[in-house]
């Protein structure tokens, strides 16, 4: 393949999973068996990760003469800090559940690793997340990523913003009726 070729699926591939981690909307990636490679990198996009029995998230690049094109290095290091992201990256690590724990790769490992059983879970899991007004949990997802993304100055002016946004609105007004005070 062409170096040129190379360098746009890199493009095209860190701009698809930009896109992704900056939906308005809370994501998880599942892993159910082998993360490795792209695979590996397309988890990192997502703000969590579950994983089941027996799965495992690895980044094979250096075996293959490469590092991460596909913005999984960067996403990497920001979720389990530099030393952890140049041993799994230098090493081409496994990952398995308890490993990925233990290095705040994975939020939890689930019981099955049947598939429907462990979508399942995962949908129960998320749903801690997720449950609630939409336009709040879309305002949550704005100002963490602001904050993961912006210089501190530009994500508390977005922080600020989206404050307005929500401050007497329909769920926040609900919410006061139902719990005048935080009991």
């Amino acid at each position: 393949m062409p170096s040129q070729d190379g360098m746009n699926m890199c493009m095209f591939m860190q701009n698809t999973l930009t896109r992704l981690m900056r939906l308005p909307l809370i994501s998880v990636a599942l892993i159910q068996g082998k993360a490795i490679g792209g695979g590996a990198e397309l988890t990192t996009a997502c703000d969590f990760r579950l994983m089941t029995p027996g799965s495992e998230i690895r980044f094979v690049h250096k075996h293959m003469g490469l590092v991460p094109g596909w913005g999984g290095a960067a996403r990497l290091v920001r979720i389990v800090g530099s030393g952890a992201a140049l041993r799994l990256l230098s090493g081409a690590l496994k990952a398995d559940p308890e490993r990925a724990l233990r290095l705040g790769l994975s939020e939890e490992t689930l019981l099955s690793s049947e598939e429907s059983a462990s979508l399942e879970e995962a949908r129960a899991w998320l749903s801690q997340y997720t449950e609630g007004p939409a336009s709040v949990i879309r305002a949550v997802k704005q100002v963490v990523t602001a904050g993961r993304e912006l210089p501190l100055e530009d994500a508390l002016r977005t922080e600020k913003d989206v404050f307005g946004t929500v401050w007497g609105g329909p769920a926040n007004l609900q919410a006061l009726v139902r719990r005048p005070k935080h009991k």
